[in-house]
């Protein structure tokens, strides 16, 4: 890799470029955007860049890395690589890759290079692509990421495009590094607490004993007889099924606009806010509800050697309470309340009537052309009084 002087005028379109790059730049939300003008100010420059493209490592539970490529004429688009060994492999046989293991710029002068260098060159040539050039770029915190142009020019990249490049290149890499970190933390606070507290965390709530209120209807989904079920499991296979029976209630209660916000051991906590009045969550709940023992049963019915289990919910409308609660430098973001602990004891109460579904009677009132079955009032645990409850139609045992 050439390391010659910038001329005067590469060195002031560098410097433009700079005080671009962690000026405006850094303000901007879009990384399509910032991306797309990042390539055009280049042009501007006299670099003949065609096409560029972004690889940065995210930290998601379900994808690997989030991959931006700019074509000149086309503008910016993203594209999620999701997490995977297949997945993983393909990360090994790019000159991203071989950039990060040797360290240095990956330069490829397409129509000399092989086919089997990379994977990328067939279909590179068979654009008319001439030049490539990777660029490896490391955060503070060890993740990979790069970032490669490519040109169709018949001279290729100059000295004085390398220069630039190379002169631009850490500043590209602050700015990365910036907007990673901050989409980082959104999608690891969000990964860990749910996304409602996840917005309450960042904007600053981490004060113990705050506390904020929502209503709204309230689920919480109970694997029954997990305890004795899961004493004769080993670690791995507790948690198969506590993954299985998770994807039997997540996703639905995600569809139906409602939110988890905390699992509890073998219990999902999750409240569907009341956006329209009390009887719109209460029928998105519900929707979540049905839908979720519906999959318990696909995922009971599909055979092989995946353990069985029942799952008992239980649904009450009431008030929500979001709350840090801890000592010290550790927090805890909790939801507590008496309207939580009752749609918990609701949900107790699956396994003793022998019922899947059972709704309160805050909820069942609020529901004028669904039919509830009136099983009685009874005594919760932790509560004072007693409270009638409902069994849904259908959804019994």
């Amino acid at each position: 890799m050439s390391h010659a002087p910038l001329t005067p005028e590469c060195r002031d379109h560098a410097d433009a470029l700079i005080a671009w790059i962690l000026g405006d730049a850094r303000l901007i939300a879009d990384p399509n955007q910032i991306l797309t003008e990042l390539c055009e100010r280049m042009m501007e420059a006299g670099v003949p860049v065609d096409r560029a493209t972004s690889a940065i490592r995210v930290l998601n539970s379900e994808n690997l890395a989030v991959a931006r490529v700019w074509e000149r004429g086309a503008g910016a688009t993203e594209a999620i690589l999701p997490y995977g060994v297949e997945e993983a492999k393909m990360l090994t046989r790019t000159p991203f890759s071989a950039a990060h293991d040797t360290g240095e710029w990956v330069n490829l002068w397409i129509p000399d290079t092989p086919d089997e260098a990379f994977g990328i060159v067939p279909d590179l040539r068979a654009e008319g692509f001439q030049h490539y050039v990777c660029v490896p770029v490391t955060f503070i915190n060890g993740m990979e990421n790069a970032f490669s142009f490519v040109t169709k020019s018949p001279q290729g990249f100059s000295e004085d495009d390398f220069g630039l490049i190379r002169t631009t290149m850490p500043a590209v890499a602050a700015l990365m590094e910036i907007l990673a970190i901050h989409r980082i933390m959104n999608e690891v606070v969000r990964l860990y607490v749910g996304d409602e507290p996840r917005r309450m965390i960042l904007a600053g709530d981490v004060h113990r004993g705050e506390v904020t209120r929502i209503q709204s209807a309230i689920l919480f989904a109970d694997m029954r007889g997990f305890t004795s079920l899961s004493m004769n499991l080993e670690a791995e296979q507790v948690t198969d099924l506590l993954n299985r029976y998770y994807d039997c209630v997540v996703p639905h209660v995600e569809a139906a606009g409602g939110e988890v916000l905390k699992f509890i051991g073998d219990g999902v906590l999750a409240v569907f806010r009341s956006l329209e009045g009390e009887e719109e969550p209460c029928l998105r709940s519900l929707r979540a509800a049905r839908a979720s023992l519906d999959a318990v049963d696909a995922a009971n019915g599909a055979g092989g050697d995946a353990i069985g289990f029942a799952v008992g919910i239980g649904l009450h409308l009431g008030e929500a309470a979001y709350g840090n609660v801890g000592s010290g430098q550790r927090l805890d973001f909790t939801v507590i309340g008496r309207d939580v602990n009752i749609a918990s004891r609701i949900a107790d109460m699956c396994g003793r009537l022998e019922q899947r579904l059972l709704v309160s009677s805050a909820f069942a009132g609020t529901l004028s052309d669904e039919v509830f079955q009136d099983l009685g009032a009874f005594e919760l645990k932790g509560v004072s009084e007693q409270h009638r409850i409902y069994a849904a139609q259908q959804a019994s045992v």
